[in-house]
């Protein structure tokens, strides 16, 4: 795994941020939210489950009182330090590794992953490239499953940006058309200074590309907005899509 040297930007925002995540609205429905993973991942008693940029472990540790075998790495430390003290308080054991989404190598025993609430998925670095950085999470993820084996990553609705940005948010550089990425600041943290952030979005297409190159076969492309996943047909205006893919090869090598 990558030697990790220096702070990120979302390190930087996650380890401040990460005493009050768990007062945002979108992480109020854990129960359902676990109880929808668990049917649509088809989990079988004690599977091995992993899950990227696991934050505070509010879907890791519902799930180990499940009785799920599971294996939680994110990138900032004060997000796992509350993550461990959550699995502690429920009496669960989870395996959590603090670790870069775009560079861990975990053996392919892993019988379902989850990648949520855009958990590392998109979240851009100052020098990320748009294409690789997302590549490389979906085929560290397909490395790290069994054969057939399923994820779920829920991800930024492009729709959602172009319909919400205008000419003048491109002239001002809030928003990338080509790359479909937002620029923005914001404080982690009331009372602290912002930081200046790049998400991306993605259209299904696009998804499906990147899934092939990855080694993974969509099954389901869903609207996936927090709080209300299902079964449904993609809004144009909600914030996020929930992809659905299952491994059938090994992940493709980019040059």
């Amino acid at each position: 795994m990558k030697f990790i040297t220096e702070k990120s930007i979302w390190e930087t925002f996650f380890d401040a941020h990460a005493p009050i995540y768990d007062e945002n609205t979108f992480t109020k429905n854990t129960l359902k939210e676990v109880d929808f993973l668990i049917e649509e991942l088809a989990l079988k008693p004690g599977a091995a489950i992993l899950d990227v940029g696991c934050g505070t472990g509010r879907h890791a540790v519902e799930l180990a009182r499940r009785g799920y075998k599971v294996t939680g790495i994110d990138l900032s430390t004060e997000m796992l330090k509350e993550a461990r003290e959550k699995a502690k308080a429920a009496g669960v054991e989870v395996s959590f590794i603090r670790a870069d989404a775009t560079d861990f190598n975990l053996p392919a025993k892993y019988d379902a992953a989850i990648c949520l609430c855009e958990g590392s998925f998109g979240l851009l670095g100052h020098r990320d490239d748009p294409i690789n950085q997302p590549l490389a999470i979906l085929s560290n993820i397909s490395r790290s499953l069994k054969k057939k084996a399923k994820a779920i990553l829920t991800v930024l609705n492009a729709t959602f940006m172009i319909r919400r940005f205008t000419n003048q948010d491109v002239a001002e550089c809030r928003f990338n058309p080509l790359t479909m990425e937002e620029a923005s600041e914001l404080p982690p943290r009331e009372g602290m200074p912002p930081i200046q952030m790049r998400e991306r979005a993605f259209v299904p297409t696009e998804l499906t590309l990147l899934c092939r190159m990855a080694g993974l076969d969509v099954l389901n492309i869903w609207g996936g907005t927090a709080g209300n996943w299902g079964r449904r047909n993609i809004d144009l205006d909600e914030i996020e899509l929930m992809l659905v893919a299952q491994k059938i090869a090994d992940p493709k090598t980019l040059k």
